[in-house]
């Protein structure tokens, strides 16, 4: 009988010992799969604070120029416009063409159009005066532009400017000067003194210095009441210009 109990109180402990030892197993397990989650969670939030608050590598590309200053604006510059100015269209009218113009400059011929088409558009409200600024390296420049004034003696000054800008690619000389007089129906005798002797060269000249001053560096130069428009600029270009005003 005494045996019998032995081997059940054996049995018994043993069951205990493994059941005690099963659950500390288990709670070791749970301990130290919780240790770990813990562990990696902190080491992602870790990473995300590091990453937010690091500061950027330093760049050695130096940093970016400034922007550009907008350029000043164009000086207004006037004119004293009086009867003696070669002046086409409504002499009263509120806006100022003045031009400054090579008769043997190619844009000059291409920009000649656009101003007619700005004078009819704009009958009564534009205005176009002619000035001189021959080029130097244009060799018939400035005996046109004395020859204009010779035809402009006699009344004749825009004719005679029509006639070259219509002529002018096919080239300028001193007896196409003098057969255009002609053609025009002018005293030949007096075109043909005037322009040989010279008579109106200090006025080119004048008009020349006088555009210089201005700010002109090239033709066509154009002032709108005042504001230089510098080339052969489209049409739609002077539009915008003349419709603000």
């Amino acid at each position: 009988m005494m045996k019998k109990d032995n081997k059940l109180f054996l049995w018994g402990g043993f069951l205990i010992g493994f059941s005690v030892l099963s659950l500390l197993l288990n709670i070791a397990f749970i301990f130290n799969d919780g240790l770990k989650r813990l562990t990696t969670k902190d080491s992602r939030v870790e990473g995300v604070i590091a990453q937010e608050i690091t500061p950027p590598a330093p760049s050695n590309q130096p940093p970016p120029a400034p922007p550009p200053a907008a350029p000043a604006p164009a000086a207004i510059q006037t004119f004293n416009i009086t009867k003696s100015d070669h002046v086409r269209g409504d002499f009263n009218a509120p806006v100022t063409l003045v031009e400054f113009s090579d008769f043997e400059c190619p844009f000059c011929e291409r920009h000649y159009p656009t101003l007619n088409q700005i004078l009819s558009n704009y009958k009564g409200k534009v205005r176009l005066v002619y000035k001189h600024y021959p080029l130097s390296f244009h060799p018939n420049a400035q005996t046109a532009a004395e020859s204009s004034e010779c035809a402009g003696e006699q009344g004749k000054f825009w004719e005679y400017h029509d006639k070259i800008f219509a002529n002018q690619p096919n080239g300028l000389s001193i007896d196409k000067f003098k057969q255009w007089a002609v053609d025009l129906k002018l005293n030949a005798k007096k075109f043909n003194d005037c322009l040989d002797a010279g008579k109106y060269a200090a006025k080119v000249q004048a008009d020349f210095k006088e555009g210089a001053q201005k700010g002109v560096n090239g033709t066509p130069a154009t002032f709108v009441n005042g504001q230089l428009v510098s080339g052969a600029v489209p049409y739609e270009s002077f539009k915008q210009i003349i419709d603000n005003l």
